[in-house]
């Protein structure tokens, strides 16, 4: 082993027993022998990687890919099918929540039984107790049965514990998703500390923002193997971007099976997508019915059939509908909320000072919402039919959705353009 690396993965394979109807007890898998027919699936096809003594490493990748497995492979929870991995100094590790706590002892008790599993003396736990009691904040309830706790409480103790063992590795999976914003930003700066103090760290996240605080380098596994690795701000927006084109291509799957397509998330039955009555009101639509909307799809600048986009890019609604009775001194609105209910942006017609137009006969409009900032999320659209004296022909609400992706990690409603100048 290169005495400057502090773990060395070489050629790793691991493969996984799936089985279709496995039997629980021992008399049902000896009289339904049938029963016990599994499948092979191999999760690690041959990675190798080295982490150099003191380098930080983020693991990214989709679900399944063998991200998790990659780490319990390195705490030796569990073992690889060939291959080799190497690694030189005390481990410590948080693999999952709580792992190694007992419910029904304390948390004083439990941090001594968990610091001895990653090999502490009573001694040295002794000497360390001030510093994890502080560190959780949990001094009020660390003498009260841990399954009194509640999930952020488990994981401050539980991170506290592993952060003070004074490990030379430490092994972190999606933990830091737990515990409020105040003991994330305490939890980042500790690992800040203990890795400018020589601590390798290897941790899995699906949060491109916590790679790229912590990590130098950026492990991309997929399928299995590694697709790329490199500094963070190099491969986060390949595996962004890769990833958005995934959501579009399951996107267009669901459009396809689908068939007849409309905008209409919830796929309302033709009644509701064809309002007929002079008045009508439903669920999240209503109007005079004078003038409705059949049918919104969104595109691309290529005029592609499209439902995921990047931010910067540009969007196109195409608005379809039927004209019952002429609407004069019509005016089509658009409003964008993200699916957590904060109201993004809303024009209309009228705002936009489009010159005066009426609905006299049945045909299609077009949106274009060029070079779009909007920052990652779920979009609902509503679109709304109305006149200048405010009479409502249909309002649709949530008539169709899209999905931002981005390959940048800025936080916030949109991204604003900007540059920096430091002297």
């Amino acid at each position: 082993m290169n005495k400057d690396n502090a773990i060395e993965v070489r050629d790793v394979y691991k493969k996984f027993k799936v089985f279709y109807d496995k039997g629980n007890q021992l008399k049902e898998r000896l009289l339904f022998k049938n029963r016990n027919r599994y499948e092979e699936r191999w999760v690690l096809n041959g990675v190798s990687f080295c982490v150099k003594k003191g380098e930080a490493i983020g693991l990214i990748g989709h679900n399944g890919c063998g991200k998790s497995t990659t780490l319990k492979l390195l705490t030796r929870i569990m073992y690889p099918d060939s291959g080799t991995i190497e690694m030189c100094g005390r481990v410590s590790s948080l693999i999952e929540l709580g792992a190694g706590f007992h419910p029904d002892m304390s948390g004083r008790e439990n941090i001594y039984t968990n610091a001895a599993i990653f090999g502490l003396t009573k001694k040295e736990i002794d000497a360390r107790m001030d510093d994890i009691v502080e560190f959780s904040e949990m001094e009020e309830f660390l003498d009260n049965p841990v399954r009194t706790y509640s999930s952020g409480m488990y994981m401050r103790l539980a991170f506290s514990v592993a952060i003070n063992v004074n490990a030379d590795i430490l092994l972190i999976d999606e933990i830091l998703a737990v515990g409020d914003v105040n003991f994330q930003a305490k939890c980042f700066n500790k690992l800040r500390e203990i890795k400018s103090q020589g601590t390798t760290i290897v941790i899995v996240s699906h949060s491109m923002g916590q790679i790229e605080q912590i990590c130098d380098r950026s492990i991309w596994i997929h399928e299995g193997k590694i697709k790329a690795e490199g500094i963070p701000r190099d491969v986060d927006p390949e595996y962004l971007e890769f990833m958005g084109e995934k959501r579009q291509e399951i996107a267009d799957k669901e459009a396809e099976r689908k068939k007849d397509t409309t905008a209409d998330a919830d796929n309302k039955d033709a009644k509701t997508q064809n309002p007929e009555s002079e008045t009508f009101k439903e669920d999240g639509r209503w109007g005079n019915g004078n003038a409705y909307i059949t049918q919104i799809t969104t595109l691309d600048k290529n005029d592609n059939l499209k439902s995921v986009f990047a931010t910067g890019e540009s969007i196109k609604f195409k608005i379809c509908y039927k004209v019952k009775k002429t609407i004069e001194n019509a005016v089509i609105g658009v409003s964008l909320t993200r699916v957590d209910n904060i109201h993004c942006y809303g024009t209309n017609t009228d705002i936009d000072q489009v010159n005066a137009f009426k609905l006299d006969k049945d045909g299609s409009l077009e949106l274009v919402l060029d070079d779009i900032p909007l920052l990652p999320c779920v979009y609902l659209v509503d679109i709304a039919i109305q006149n200048k004296a405010g009479d409502t022909m249909d309002y649709y609400k949530n008539a169709c959705k899209f999905e931002i992706y981005s390959k940048i990690s800025d936080v916030g409603l949109v991204r604003i353009k900007h540059s920096w100048e430091i002297s």
